[in-house]
């Protein structure tokens, strides 16, 4: 029952961001209305999972979630890093553990830590989660750029490292003999991921 709330969760979550990301097409100096929704969606988003990574690696004191937890730091400092370029206001106003500007975040934020702390089992079906819902949302903000191959390749080294991710998590899921049906990228697509060698 939990867990199809927090899908439900999930889900509505990424509804609301969707309706809210729908700019038009206009540009803000070298980047359209669209990448800047993107790189500021993405911003918080990577910080979403190092803050939810950290929290289970409090929990359950199992390095998966501390490694991955730095590897989503670098990849929220990366996301800095163009919004400096382009002169982007920068949403993470206060960089602490589970504070977000955009109150969805905030939501999901204790929506997954919650269920990540009943079970070490639930937490690494959080770790599924979050690396599967990565994986379809910057596939989106990939189709949206038009001529910033800077932020293009950003894009394809956070799909890389979210893809590697996956594949961690899913061997320890495994190997706890656990069952997970995906969710939010098609079943071809997530096996060809964690069958296939890290990159």
């Amino acid at each position: 029952m939990k867990n199809a709330l927090l899908s439900l969760l999930l889900t509505s979550f990424l509804t609301a961001l969707t309706t809210q990301s729908h700019a038009t097409d206009t540009y803000i100096g070298q980047i359209s209305s669209d990448e800047e929704a993107g790189l500021l969606y993405m911003r918080e988003e990577e910080k979403l999972a190092r803050d939810v990574y950290l929290t289970l690696y409090d929990r359950w004191e199992v390095n998966i979630f501390e490694n991955i937890a730095k590897s989503e730091q670098t990849h929220t400092e990366t996301i800095k890093s163009l919004l400096d370029k382009y002169a982007l206001p920068d949403p993470v106003l206060d960089d602490s553990i589970g504070i977000f500007t955009d109150y969805h975040f905030t939501e999901l934020y204790v929506a997954l830590t919650d269920a990540g702390s009943e079970s070490y089992e639930e937490a690494l079906r959080v770790g599924i989660q979050i690396e599967e819902l990565d994986i379809r949302d910057i596939a989106e903000k990939i189709s949206k750029v038009e001529n910033n191959p800077d932020i293009v390749e950003v894009y394809e080294n956070l799909m890389k490292g979210s893809r590697n991710h996956l594949r961690s998590f899913w061997r320890l899921f495994e190997e706890n003999n656990l069952v997970y049906e995906p969710q939010y990228i098609s079943e071809e697509e997530f096996y060809e991921i964690v069958n296939s060698p890290m990159e």
